[in-house]
Protein backbone atom coordinates (compact mmCIF):
# COMPACT_ATOMS: atom_id res chain seq x y z
CA UNK A 1 0.00 0.00 0.00
CA UNK A 2 1.20 3.39 -0.85
CA UNK A 3 1.62 5.65 1.70
CA UNK A 4 0.12 8.99 1.41
CA UNK A 5 2.38 12.29 1.48
CA UNK A 6 3.09 13.82 4.91
CA UNK A 7 5.40 16.81 4.75
CA UNK A 8 8.84 15.82 6.57
CA UNK A 9 9.68 17.79 10.06
CA UNK A 10 11.84 17.90 12.93
CA UNK A 11 11.68 14.47 15.04
CA UNK A 12 11.34 16.77 18.11
CA UNK A 13 8.18 18.57 16.29
CA UNK A 14 6.39 15.87 16.57
CA UNK A 15 7.62 14.46 19.89
CA UNK A 16 6.19 17.68 21.75
CA UNK A 17 3.07 17.39 19.50
CA UNK A 18 2.75 14.11 20.68
CA UNK A 19 2.84 15.46 24.13
CA UNK A 20 0.86 18.07 23.90
CA UNK A 21 -2.08 16.32 22.38
CA UNK A 22 -1.78 13.81 25.60
CA UNK A 23 -1.60 16.41 27.91
CA UNK A 24 -5.23 17.54 26.92
CA UNK A 25 -6.53 14.14 26.76
CA UNK A 26 -5.65 13.90 30.25
CA UNK A 27 -6.41 17.29 31.14
CA UNK A 28 -10.47 16.48 29.67
CA UNK A 29 -10.72 13.16 32.01
CA UNK A 30 -8.20 14.32 34.79
CA UNK A 31 -10.89 15.11 37.28
CA UNK A 32 -13.91 12.66 36.83
CA UNK A 33 -14.93 10.28 39.31
CA UNK A 34 -15.06 6.78 37.47
CA UNK A 35 -18.81 6.81 37.61
CA UNK A 36 -18.53 9.41 34.87
CA UNK A 37 -15.77 8.03 33.20
CA UNK A 38 -18.72 5.13 32.45
CA UNK A 39 -20.97 7.91 31.91
CA UNK A 40 -24.78 7.41 31.06
CA UNK A 41 -25.59 5.03 27.53
CA UNK A 42 -26.37 7.74 24.56
CA UNK A 43 -26.16 7.26 21.38
CA UNK A 44 -23.99 10.46 20.67
CA UNK A 45 -21.53 9.55 22.89
CA UNK A 46 -18.76 7.08 24.10
CA UNK A 47 -17.95 5.87 27.56
CA UNK A 48 -14.92 8.20 28.61
CA UNK A 49 -12.83 5.15 29.64
CA UNK A 50 -13.45 3.46 26.44
CA UNK A 51 -12.22 6.37 24.66
CA UNK A 52 -9.26 6.99 25.98
CA UNK A 53 -8.25 3.60 25.87
CA UNK A 54 -9.30 3.78 22.16
CA UNK A 55 -7.23 6.72 21.46
CA UNK A 56 -4.02 5.10 23.11
CA UNK A 57 -5.01 1.80 20.78
CA UNK A 58 -5.27 3.83 17.80
CA UNK A 59 -1.75 5.64 17.99
CA UNK A 60 -0.30 1.90 18.90
CA UNK A 61 -2.33 0.66 16.26
CA UNK A 62 -0.36 2.73 13.08
CA UNK A 63 2.69 4.47 14.61
CA UNK A 64 4.01 1.22 16.41
CA UNK A 65 2.22 -1.71 14.61
CA UNK A 66 1.71 -0.91 11.57
CA UNK A 67 4.87 1.99 10.66
CA UNK A 68 7.27 -0.53 13.11
CA UNK A 69 6.16 -3.71 13.11
CA UNK A 70 5.69 -4.50 16.54
CA UNK A 71 3.36 -6.50 18.31
CA UNK A 72 0.55 -5.30 20.31
CA UNK A 73 0.68 -4.45 24.02
CA UNK A 74 -2.47 -5.66 25.20
CA UNK A 75 -3.54 -8.92 23.43
CA UNK A 76 -7.17 -7.91 23.48
CA UNK A 77 -6.75 -4.67 22.29
CA UNK A 78 -8.44 -4.52 18.81
CA UNK A 79 -11.09 -6.57 20.66
CA UNK A 80 -11.91 -4.00 23.09
CA UNK A 81 -11.09 -0.51 21.17
CA UNK A 82 -11.15 -1.10 17.39
CA UNK A 83 -14.07 1.15 16.72
CA UNK A 84 -14.61 -0.21 13.38
CA UNK A 85 -15.55 -3.40 14.63
CA UNK A 86 -16.98 -2.81 18.12
CA UNK A 87 -20.44 -1.86 17.91
CA UNK A 88 -21.09 1.41 19.76
CA UNK A 89 -23.89 0.20 21.70
CA UNK A 90 -21.67 -2.60 23.58
CA UNK A 91 -19.22 -0.06 24.67
CA UNK A 92 -20.55 0.00 27.89
CA UNK A 93 -20.59 -3.62 28.80
CA UNK A 94 -17.14 -4.64 27.75
CA UNK A 95 -14.55 -5.97 30.37
CA UNK A 96 -12.65 -2.28 30.34
CA UNK A 97 -9.06 -2.23 32.29
CA UNK A 98 -9.55 -0.57 35.18
CA UNK A 99 -8.91 3.46 34.97
CA UNK A 100 -4.97 2.71 36.31
CA UNK A 101 -4.61 0.45 34.37
CA UNK A 102 -5.42 1.95 31.29
CA UNK A 103 -3.44 5.33 31.74
CA UNK A 104 -0.77 2.84 31.97
CA UNK A 105 -1.63 1.33 28.70
CA UNK A 106 -1.94 5.21 27.16
CA UNK A 107 1.56 6.02 28.93
CA UNK A 108 3.19 2.94 27.65
CA UNK A 109 2.71 3.32 23.76
CA UNK A 110 3.01 7.56 24.08
CA UNK A 111 6.48 6.44 25.31
CA UNK A 112 7.83 3.90 22.44
CA UNK A 113 5.73 6.16 20.21
CA UNK A 114 8.30 9.30 21.39
CA UNK A 115 11.01 6.60 21.09
CA UNK A 116 10.83 5.32 17.83
CA UNK A 117 10.12 8.98 16.80
CA UNK A 118 14.03 9.53 15.87
CA UNK A 119 13.26 9.21 11.78
CA UNK A 120 10.11 10.68 11.72
CA UNK A 121 11.89 13.37 9.67
CA UNK A 122 10.79 11.25 6.57
CA UNK A 123 7.53 11.35 4.67
CA UNK A 124 5.78 7.96 5.28
CA UNK A 125 6.90 8.19 8.73
CA UNK A 126 5.69 11.56 9.35
CA UNK A 127 2.52 10.77 7.98
CA UNK A 128 1.71 8.03 10.54
CA UNK A 129 2.49 10.06 13.46
CA UNK A 130 0.55 13.19 12.00
CA UNK A 131 -2.47 10.93 11.78
CA UNK A 132 -2.17 9.66 15.55
CA UNK A 133 -2.05 13.17 16.03
CA UNK A 134 -5.39 14.46 14.48
CA UNK A 135 -7.00 11.37 15.82
CA UNK A 136 -6.18 12.56 19.65
CA UNK A 137 -6.94 16.33 18.82
CA UNK A 138 -10.92 15.09 17.55
CA UNK A 139 -11.21 12.88 20.30
CA UNK A 140 -9.90 16.04 22.40
CA UNK A 141 -12.62 18.12 21.39
CA UNK A 142 -15.16 14.82 21.27
CA UNK A 143 -14.04 14.40 24.95
CA UNK A 144 -15.02 18.30 25.65
CA UNK A 145 -18.40 18.14 23.93
CA UNK A 146 -19.11 14.84 25.89
CA UNK A 147 -18.56 17.40 29.03
CA UNK A 148 -20.79 19.28 28.06
CA UNK A 149 -23.83 16.66 26.96
CA UNK A 150 -23.42 15.40 30.05
CA UNK A 151 -23.87 18.90 32.01
CA UNK A 152 -20.29 17.91 33.75
CA UNK A 153 -18.41 21.03 34.88
CA UNK A 154 -15.82 22.94 32.42
CA UNK A 155 -12.77 20.95 32.38
CA UNK A 156 -9.47 22.81 33.42
CA UNK A 157 -7.35 22.65 30.46
CA UNK A 158 -3.46 23.51 29.95
CA UNK A 159 -2.94 25.48 27.37
CA UNK A 160 0.35 27.08 24.81
CA UNK A 161 1.59 30.60 26.66
CA UNK A 162 0.62 32.85 23.93
CA UNK A 163 -3.27 31.42 24.51
CA UNK A 164 -3.16 31.31 28.35
CA UNK A 165 -2.04 34.90 28.41
CA UNK A 166 -4.84 36.01 25.84
CA UNK A 167 -6.71 39.10 26.01
CA UNK A 168 -10.28 38.87 26.14
CA UNK A 169 -11.23 39.34 21.89
CA UNK A 170 -12.48 42.51 21.11
CA UNK A 171 -15.90 42.84 19.77
CA UNK A 172 -15.97 45.56 16.98
CA UNK A 173 -19.71 46.61 16.81
CA UNK A 174 -21.93 49.15 19.02
CA UNK A 175 -24.26 47.46 20.91
CA UNK A 176 -27.11 47.90 18.96
CA UNK A 177 -25.38 47.04 15.20
CA UNK A 178 -27.13 44.01 13.22
CA UNK A 179 -24.71 41.68 12.35
CA UNK A 180 -25.89 40.73 9.36
CA UNK A 181 -23.79 42.78 7.00
CA UNK A 182 -23.59 40.46 4.06
CA UNK A 183 -20.42 40.70 1.34
CA UNK A 184 -20.65 40.38 -1.73
CA UNK A 185 -18.05 37.69 -3.31
CA UNK A 186 -17.02 37.82 -7.12
CA UNK A 187 -17.58 34.23 -9.34
CA UNK A 188 -14.29 32.37 -10.82
CA UNK A 189 -12.26 28.71 -10.38
CA UNK A 190 -11.48 27.73 -7.52
CA UNK A 191 -9.40 24.66 -6.86
CA UNK A 192 -11.62 23.01 -4.32
CA UNK A 193 -9.80 20.48 -1.59
CA UNK A 194 -6.33 19.97 -0.85
CA UNK A 195 -2.81 18.84 -2.74
CA UNK A 196 -0.60 16.87 0.10
CA UNK A 197 2.63 18.65 -1.13
CA UNK A 198 0.94 21.84 -0.38
CA UNK A 199 0.27 21.07 3.70
CA UNK A 200 1.86 19.07 6.18
CA UNK A 201 -1.13 16.48 6.56
CA UNK A 202 -3.92 16.03 4.92
CA UNK A 203 -7.22 13.75 4.78
CA UNK A 204 -8.44 11.48 2.03
CA UNK A 205 -11.54 13.64 1.77
CA UNK A 206 -9.61 16.41 1.52
CA UNK A 207 -7.96 14.90 -2.16
CA UNK A 208 -7.65 16.25 -4.41
CA UNK A 209 -8.21 19.76 -4.89
CA UNK A 210 -9.88 20.07 -8.53
CA UNK A 211 -11.23 23.13 -10.37
CA UNK A 212 -14.63 24.18 -9.59
CA UNK A 213 -16.63 27.27 -10.75
CA UNK A 214 -18.33 29.15 -8.17
CA UNK A 215 -20.75 31.62 -9.47
CA UNK A 216 -20.94 35.16 -7.31
CA UNK A 217 -22.90 35.24 -3.85
CA UNK A 218 -22.93 37.03 -1.21
CA UNK A 219 -21.96 35.75 2.22
CA UNK A 220 -22.83 36.44 5.66
CA UNK A 221 -19.66 38.70 7.39
CA UNK A 222 -20.47 36.63 10.78
CA UNK A 223 -21.99 33.85 11.98
CA UNK A 224 -25.74 33.79 13.08
CA UNK A 225 -26.00 34.89 16.51
CA UNK A 226 -27.83 34.12 19.69
CA UNK A 227 -29.92 36.97 18.94
CA UNK A 228 -30.51 36.37 15.86
CA UNK A 229 -31.50 32.54 16.23
CA UNK A 230 -33.55 33.78 19.06
CA UNK A 231 -36.06 35.79 16.72
CA UNK A 232 -36.87 32.52 14.91
CA UNK A 233 -38.03 30.80 18.38
CA UNK A 234 -40.02 34.13 19.25
CA UNK A 235 -41.57 33.92 16.17
CA UNK A 236 -42.70 30.03 16.37
CA UNK A 237 -40.24 29.08 13.82
CA UNK A 238 -40.39 26.00 15.54
CA UNK A 239 -43.53 25.29 14.77
CA UNK A 240 -43.75 26.69 11.37
CA UNK A 241 -44.44 23.61 8.80
CA UNK A 242 -43.58 25.83 6.04
CA UNK A 243 -39.96 26.46 6.49
CA UNK A 244 -39.01 22.75 7.65
CA UNK A 245 -38.54 20.11 5.01
CA UNK A 246 -39.86 16.78 5.40
CA UNK A 247 -37.03 15.23 7.13
CA UNK A 248 -36.59 18.24 8.86
CA UNK A 249 -39.76 18.09 10.23
CA UNK A 250 -39.56 14.18 11.34
CA UNK A 251 -36.72 15.15 13.17
CA UNK A 252 -38.09 18.23 14.96
CA UNK A 253 -41.55 16.53 15.82
CA UNK A 254 -39.79 13.26 17.17
CA UNK A 255 -37.39 15.45 19.53
CA UNK A 256 -40.37 17.78 20.46
CA UNK A 257 -37.91 20.59 19.76
CA UNK A 258 -38.83 24.09 20.36
CA UNK A 259 -35.78 25.89 20.70
CA UNK A 260 -32.21 24.93 20.89
CA UNK A 261 -31.02 22.11 22.85
CA UNK A 262 -29.02 24.22 25.69
CA UNK A 263 -31.70 26.64 26.16
CA UNK A 264 -34.39 27.35 28.00
CA UNK A 265 -37.04 30.06 29.34
CA UNK A 266 -36.31 31.99 32.41
CA UNK A 267 -38.44 34.49 34.40
CA UNK A 268 -39.75 37.61 32.75
CA UNK A 269 -39.19 35.80 29.23
CA UNK A 270 -35.66 35.83 29.41
CA UNK A 271 -33.51 32.83 27.41
CA UNK A 272 -30.87 30.98 29.62
CA UNK A 273 -28.16 29.08 27.80
CA UNK A 274 -26.39 25.94 29.49
CA UNK A 275 -22.24 26.29 29.05
CA UNK A 276 -20.87 22.95 30.71
CA UNK A 277 -22.96 22.77 34.42
CA UNK A 278 -23.48 26.48 34.00
CA UNK A 279 -26.88 28.23 33.13
CA UNK A 280 -26.18 31.97 31.94
CA UNK A 281 -28.52 34.60 30.63
CA UNK A 282 -28.49 34.10 26.90
CA UNK A 283 -25.86 36.57 25.48
CA UNK A 284 -27.64 37.96 21.91
CA UNK A 285 -24.44 39.03 20.13
CA UNK A 286 -22.35 35.43 20.67
CA UNK A 287 -22.06 33.07 18.07
CA UNK A 288 -24.70 30.46 17.96
CA UNK A 289 -23.74 27.17 18.95
CA UNK A 290 -25.38 23.60 19.58
CA UNK A 291 -28.07 23.76 16.40
CA UNK A 292 -28.40 20.85 13.75
CA UNK A 293 -28.31 20.84 9.75
CA UNK A 294 -32.29 20.72 10.33
CA UNK A 295 -32.62 23.81 12.62
CA UNK A 296 -29.86 25.61 10.60
CA UNK A 297 -31.77 24.64 7.18
CA UNK A 298 -35.27 25.77 8.93
CA UNK A 299 -33.87 29.36 9.49
CA UNK A 300 -32.47 29.90 6.92
CA UNK A 301 -35.87 29.40 4.96
CA UNK A 302 -37.91 31.55 7.74
CA UNK A 303 -35.08 34.35 6.90
CA UNK A 304 -35.26 34.01 2.89
CA UNK A 305 -31.59 32.98 2.76
CA UNK A 306 -29.75 29.59 2.72
CA UNK A 307 -26.85 27.90 3.66
CA UNK A 308 -23.28 28.40 1.87
CA UNK A 309 -21.78 25.31 -0.21
CA UNK A 310 -18.75 24.11 0.69
CA UNK A 311 -17.12 25.32 -2.49
CA UNK A 312 -18.64 28.80 -1.80
CA UNK A 313 -17.16 28.56 2.17
CA UNK A 314 -13.60 27.88 1.01
CA UNK A 315 -13.75 30.52 -1.58
CA UNK A 316 -14.63 32.73 0.65
CA UNK A 317 -11.72 31.63 3.16
CA UNK A 318 -8.79 30.71 1.12
CA UNK A 319 -8.50 33.15 -1.53
CA UNK A 320 -8.83 36.57 -2.54
CA UNK A 321 -10.84 39.47 -4.14
CA UNK A 322 -8.20 39.71 -6.45
CA UNK A 323 -7.34 36.11 -7.17
CA UNK A 324 -11.15 35.13 -8.09
CA UNK A 325 -11.47 38.16 -10.80
CA UNK A 326 -8.69 37.32 -12.69
CA UNK A 327 -9.09 33.02 -12.13
CA UNK A 328 -10.36 31.08 -15.36
CA UNK A 329 -10.88 27.39 -15.60
CA UNK A 330 -7.00 27.24 -17.09
CA UNK A 331 -5.54 29.26 -13.99
CA UNK A 332 -7.43 28.92 -10.88
CA UNK A 333 -7.57 31.62 -8.22
CA UNK A 334 -4.32 30.78 -5.76
CA UNK A 335 -5.56 30.01 -2.02
CA UNK A 336 -3.85 30.59 1.18
CA UNK A 337 -4.26 28.12 3.86
CA UNK A 338 -5.99 30.19 6.25
CA UNK A 339 -8.67 33.16 5.67
CA UNK A 340 -5.74 35.80 7.03
CA UNK A 341 -2.98 34.00 5.17
CA UNK A 342 -0.81 31.49 5.72
CA UNK A 343 0.55 31.66 8.97
CA UNK A 344 -0.31 29.63 12.02
CA UNK A 345 -3.61 30.59 14.09
CA UNK A 346 -3.12 32.72 17.04
CA UNK A 347 -5.60 34.20 19.67
CA UNK A 348 -5.55 37.19 18.23
CA UNK A 349 -6.93 35.44 15.08
CA UNK A 350 -9.55 32.99 15.80
CA UNK A 351 -11.11 31.41 19.32
CA UNK A 352 -9.78 27.78 19.19
CA UNK A 353 -7.64 25.46 22.04
CA UNK A 354 -10.38 26.10 24.60
CA UNK A 355 -8.99 29.49 25.45
CA UNK A 356 -12.53 30.47 26.22
CA UNK A 357 -14.60 27.06 26.72
CA UNK A 358 -17.65 28.97 24.71
CA UNK A 359 -18.39 31.28 21.65
CA UNK A 360 -17.44 35.34 21.55
CA UNK A 361 -18.98 37.77 20.13
CA UNK A 362 -19.38 37.02 16.77
CA UNK A 363 -17.96 40.82 15.60
CA UNK A 364 -14.43 39.44 17.67
CA UNK A 365 -11.31 38.40 16.23
CA UNK A 366 -11.23 41.45 13.45
CA UNK A 367 -7.21 39.77 12.62
CA UNK A 368 -8.74 36.90 11.76
CA UNK A 369 -10.49 38.30 8.81
CA UNK A 370 -10.74 36.35 5.41
CA UNK A 371 -9.55 39.01 2.28
CA UNK A 372 -13.02 39.24 1.32
CA UNK A 373 -13.42 40.81 5.05
CA UNK A 374 -15.23 37.77 6.11
CA UNK A 375 -15.11 36.73 10.27
CA UNK A 376 -14.21 34.24 12.26
CA UNK A 377 -14.21 31.60 9.04
CA UNK A 378 -11.92 29.55 11.93
CA UNK A 379 -12.89 28.85 15.26
CA UNK A 380 -15.44 29.95 17.50
CA UNK A 381 -18.35 27.47 15.77
CA UNK A 382 -18.16 24.70 13.09
CA UNK A 383 -20.33 25.74 10.50
CA UNK A 384 -22.92 23.88 8.32
CA UNK A 385 -22.99 24.19 4.97
CA UNK A 386 -25.65 22.91 2.23
CA UNK A 387 -23.17 20.10 0.99
CA UNK A 388 -23.59 16.74 1.52
CA UNK A 389 -20.49 14.81 2.89
CA UNK A 390 -19.10 13.19 -0.67
CA UNK A 391 -15.91 12.45 -2.40
CA UNK A 392 -14.16 14.21 -4.75
CA UNK A 393 -13.46 13.19 -8.06
CA UNK A 394 -10.91 10.36 -8.27
CA UNK A 395 -11.02 9.66 -4.40
CA UNK A 396 -9.02 6.95 -3.22
CA UNK A 397 -8.83 6.27 0.73
CA UNK A 398 -5.67 6.53 2.55
CA UNK A 399 -4.54 3.57 5.04
CA UNK A 400 -6.89 4.56 7.52
CA UNK A 401 -9.85 3.43 5.34
CA UNK A 402 -12.48 3.96 7.90
CA UNK A 403 -12.06 7.80 8.33
CA UNK A 404 -13.95 8.63 5.45
CA UNK A 405 -15.35 6.12 2.89
CA UNK A 406 -17.88 4.46 5.31
CA UNK A 407 -19.79 7.87 5.62
CA UNK A 408 -20.27 8.83 2.39
CA UNK A 409 -23.59 7.68 2.96
CA UNK A 410 -25.88 10.76 1.59
CA UNK A 411 -26.80 10.99 5.33
CA UNK A 412 -24.12 13.19 6.64
CA UNK A 413 -23.26 16.91 5.73
CA UNK A 414 -20.05 19.09 5.54
CA UNK A 415 -18.87 21.50 8.31
CA UNK A 416 -16.39 24.03 8.25
CA UNK A 417 -13.93 26.29 10.28
CA UNK A 418 -13.70 24.63 13.70
CA UNK A 419 -14.79 25.91 17.01
CA UNK A 420 -13.22 27.01 20.03
CA UNK A 421 -12.42 23.04 21.73
CA UNK A 422 -10.46 22.50 18.06
CA UNK A 423 -6.87 22.48 18.51
CA UNK A 424 -5.16 24.81 16.43
CA UNK A 425 -3.59 21.93 14.45
CA UNK A 426 -6.69 20.91 12.72
CA UNK A 427 -8.74 24.15 11.14
CA UNK A 428 -7.11 24.86 7.76
CA UNK A 429 -9.75 26.21 5.37
CA UNK A 430 -9.61 23.33 3.08
CA UNK A 431 -10.25 20.73 6.46
CA UNK A 432 -13.52 19.03 5.77
CA UNK A 433 -15.47 17.68 8.95
CA UNK A 434 -18.74 16.28 8.71
CA UNK A 435 -21.75 15.46 10.68
CA UNK A 436 -25.30 13.59 10.35
CA UNK A 437 -28.11 16.46 10.07
CA UNK A 438 -29.75 16.02 13.45
CA UNK A 439 -26.57 16.09 15.75
CA UNK A 440 -26.34 19.42 17.97
CA UNK A 441 -25.11 17.89 20.88
CA UNK A 442 -21.60 18.97 18.38
CA UNK A 443 -19.98 22.53 18.80
CA UNK A 444 -21.54 23.65 15.71
CA UNK A 445 -23.68 26.81 13.90
CA UNK A 446 -24.00 28.59 10.81
CA UNK A 447 -23.88 31.26 8.74
CA UNK A 448 -26.01 32.20 6.14
CA UNK A 449 -25.40 33.60 2.08
CA UNK A 450 -27.51 35.00 -0.63
CA UNK A 451 -26.81 34.86 -4.50
CA UNK A 452 -25.85 37.84 -5.49
CA UNK A 453 -28.62 39.09 -7.12
CA UNK A 454 -30.66 38.50 -4.64
CA UNK A 455 -31.98 40.94 -0.96
CA UNK A 456 -31.96 39.01 1.83
CA UNK A 457 -35.54 38.70 4.36
CA UNK A 458 -36.17 41.62 6.62
CA UNK A 459 -35.73 39.20 9.13
CA UNK A 460 -32.02 39.45 9.39
CA UNK A 461 -31.32 42.96 7.35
Amino acid sequence: MTVPYAAPTSPDELRAALLDARRRTLDLVRDLDDDQLWGPRLSIVNPLLWEIGHVAWFQERWVLRELRGLGPLRSAGDALYDSAKVAHDTRWSLPLPSRADTLAYMDAVLGRAIEYAGDADRPEVAYYYRLAIAHEDMHDEAFTYTRQTHGWAAPQLHAAAEWRAAADPVATHAPSDRRSEYITILGGTLMLGSDPGAELFVFDNEKRAHPVQVAPFRLARTAVTNGEFRDFVEAGGYGRRDVWDDEGWAWRSSASARNPVYWRRAAAGRWEQRTFERWDELDPSATLIHVNWYEADAYCRWAGVRLPTEAEWEAAATTTPEGLAASRQDAPAPKQRYPWGDDAPAPERANLEGMRLATVDATAHAAGDSAHGVRQLIGNAWEWTASEFRPYPGFIPDPYREYSEPWYDGRHMVLRGGCFATRRRIPRSAYRNFYTRDRRDVFAGFRVCARASDEPASSIS
